[in-house]
Order: C-alpha cells, then sequence, then structure tokens
C-alpha cells in the first residue's frame, strides 16, 4: 500500500516563509514526477510545480517560480515546497502528489490528505 503523507502547513504572516514536506512510503517499484496543487476556498485545485527524477521543474507561472521553489530528494522518496513572500492569496489547502508505480509499467497518481496554509497577520 502506497501513502503519501504532507507535513508543515499552519499559519504564516504575510511576507513569512513557510516549508511543505511530502514523504511517500509503501511498496512500488519507482516514483515519476511529484507536485504541489493547492485549492484556495472556493476555487478549483490548481497545480503549483512539478518536479521531475532529474530535477526539471515547472510552476504555475512565473511570479509564482519567484516565491516558490520545489525539490525533491529521490533517496528519501521526499517532494518539498518552499514558499517565501507569501501573501493572504495564497491561503489554501496544499496538495502533494506523486506519479508511482506499483506495477512495472504503470505509474499512477496517488495523493496526499492536504495541509492547511493560511497566510494571516
Amino acid at each position: 500500500q502506497v501513502q503519501v503523507v504532507e507535513s508543515g502547513g499552519g499559519l504564516v504572516q504575510p511576507g513569512g516563509s513557510l516549508r511543505l514536506d511530502c514523504a511517500a512510503s509503501g511498496n512500488f517499484f519507482a516514483i515519476g514526477p511529484m507536485g504541489w496543487a493547492r485549492q484556495a476556498p472556493g476555487k478549483q485545485r490548481e497545480m503549483v510545480a512539478t518536479i521531475d527524477t532529474r530535477g526539471t521543474t515547472s510552476y504555475l507561472n512565473n511570479i509564482m517560480k519567484d516565491r516558490f521553489t520545489i525539490s525533491r530528494d529521490n533517496a528519501k522518496n521526499t517532494v518539498h515546497l518552499q514558499m517565501n513572500n507569501v501573501k493572504p492569496e495564497d491561503t489554501a489547502d496544499f496538495y502533494c502528489y506523486a506519479q508511482i508505480s506499483t506495477q512495472l509499467g504503470r505509474f499512477d497518481a496517488f495523493w496526499g490528505q492536504g495541509v492547511q496554509v493560511t497566510v494571516s497577520s
């Protein structure tokens, strides 16, 4: 059984920093791309950032790229999201996902339960 578990959410003041962590565990052959999505109240879930196994990254937009940094540790099966200069509009539930191979030749998306990030003074 595969688990994807996030940690690191919480309350942060505008302009502050927060780091989200995510770890995949269980029985699987390999992990492909990993990433983070967020869902603000009343809005649809949107992808924030992704990273492949070689460390190639992509972000929702350039503004987010300037403030957020995604990274991963392949040896530990973890992915992280460093958020700097956070804004109230960053308030959302953040979800980690990973493309994981539990069968040879096939990758499926596994999602975590989400962590809440609240940006407020």
